[in-house]
């Protein structure tokens, strides 16, 4: 299968949601100076802004204890195999804010519109994941979508953005995302990993005991790793 391209998603700045996440009031004077620039420095993004995003419907080829390959390519995670056990196909894919806007952001000098800017690449980041999600489970007929991304869990650390790129190919070319020699992406309002269908919700969090993450989307559930994951001895 080839990788497919997402490249028309629609995105508008949400005024009301970004103001709230810079901690500005809900509402806005007549004569709020910052309410004012804040909208004419979200119209200037959305003249520039192209998140995309791209996926690949691959399909396991080899499973063991503690690997998975997909089309070919080769994934050390006992995490990630466990929780491909029950499919045949996942949905590698990367989404982006762009390098269309993280080159208009690169060009603001105020700090205070940069840190605006980098809050509106997130929003952008999110309606290109939401995008993507929306896109698959309507065309493949998927109820439910859990993740996985490289670097999120010991048990699948961030070199394996290596095997993953390699599986979706020239993702610079295709959608303007590199991959850094420390395995980081770049634009920084980029996302990778792996989509499976399933039954039950499943988010890395689950297993991560780190207490101070403020990207938390679910509790740490201590005997998770043991009840699902951990290889069993011979003696059960």
């Amino acid at each position: 299968m080839e990788t497919i391209v997402l490249d028309s998603i629609p995105f508008k700045v949400d005024i009301a949601e970004l103001r709230r996440i810079l901690g500005m009031p809900e509402e806005a004077g007549a004569d709020d100076g910052a309410a004012r620039s804040l909208e004419e420095l979200a119209v200037s993004a959305e003249r520039v802004a192209r998140p995309k995003a791209v996926f690949r419907i691959s399909f396991v080829d080899e499973r063991s204890a503690d690997e998975v390959v997909l089309d070919g390519i080769r994934f050390s995670s006992r995490v990630l195999k466990v929780n491909l056990d029950p499919v045949h196909r996942a949905f590698p894919h990367v989404a982006t804010c762009g390098r269309e806007l993280e080159d208009w952001s690169g060009g603001l000098a105020d700090p205070l519109e940069q840190f605006a800017a980098d809050q509106i690449k997130e929003l952008a980041l999110r309606a290109a994941l939401d995008h993507l999600v929306t896109h698959i489970r309507g065309r493949h007929a998927i109820k439910k979508l859990s993740h996985m991304n490289p670097g999120s869990l010991a048990d699948w650390p961030l070199p394996q953005q290596g095997p993953l790129f390699m599986l979706l190919g020239d993702l610079d070319s295709l959608i303007g995302v590199r991959l850094t020699e420390s395995f980081l992406m770049l634009p920084t309002k980029t996302v990778s990993g792996i989509f499976f269908p399933t039954e039950a919700t499943f988010e890395s969090c689950q297993l991560c005991p780190r207490e101070e993450c403020p990207n938390r989307r679910a509790p740490y559930e201590q005997a998770l790793y043991e009840s699902h994951y951990a290889v069993k001895s011979a003696h059960g």
